[in-house]
């Protein structure tokens, strides 16, 4: 069969068509995301037509960043209402994507990245042990536990020998110890001193495992 030609007479090469209307799709995400986060509120009205421009584009449902607001955007929705503390995590979301900063992020903790693993590690999750600590834009994080375990991983709630990963919310939490990090962190670092081969990443890094992020 003969190639089939574009409108310039050149055979059309699918899978790098493909790739550049993803791309050209998640340049759009970014630019209404952008335009969306601006003013550092995201209403009831703005959160309706994200939606809706996620259900016109849901073939690319299965690609990181989109799946991830996908799935989040449709659980704050559920109810047909986009409350205040939806909205800021909604914010917190997009900012994350755009790598834009909301006004009132000025008067957060933002967690430390001084414990991190260089170069950051790679993750595995089959009978792995995880422990989370901050508060995350990929979700609750009730939310980033269930993901680890439905992909065969297990959650500890405090850091002990036993665990492999911890993983550092984006967000400071108020509860921390100090300002940009908590006990958990202190000892994470501990056992690392220590010997364990415990690891200590970000939640973006963590995010990329999760999500698969396709390679270019």
């Amino acid at each position: 069969m003969a190639d089939e030609l574009d409108a310039h007479g050149q055979p059309i090469i699918r899978a790098y068509n493909c790739k550049q209307r993803r791309d050209r799709t998640l340049d759009e995400l970014l630019g209404l995301a952008k335009g969306m986060a601006a003013d550092g509120i995201i209403n009831q009205s703005e959160a309706e037509f994200l939606q809706k421009w996620l259900i016109k584009n849901s073939d690319l449902n299965a690609t990181w960043p989109v799946n991830v607001i996908n799935n989040r955007i449709n659980q704050m929705l559920c109810d047909g209402v986009l409350d205040g503390d939806e909205q800021k995590e909604l914010l917190e979301l997009l900012c994350s994507f755009t790598g834009q900063i909301p006004v009132e992020r000025e008067l957060e903790n933002m967690s430390c990245t001084l414990p991190l693993d260089t170069p950051p590690p790679a993750l595995h999750f089959d009978g792995m042990t995880y422990c989370f600590t901050g508060k995350f834009v990929s979700g609750t994080r009730r939310d980033c536990q269930e993901v680890v375990i439905q992909m065969g991983g297990v959650v500890k709630n405090t850091v002990s020998r036993y665990v492999d990963y911890l993983v550092i919310g984006v967000i400071g939490s108020r509860d921390w110890a100090h300002t940009s990090y908590g006990r958990k962190i202190e000892r994470a670092v501990e056992l690392r001193q220590e010997g364990k081969p415990l690891a200590i990443v970000s939640e973006d890094h963590w995010a990329q495992h999760v999500y698969g992020t396709e390679a270019d």
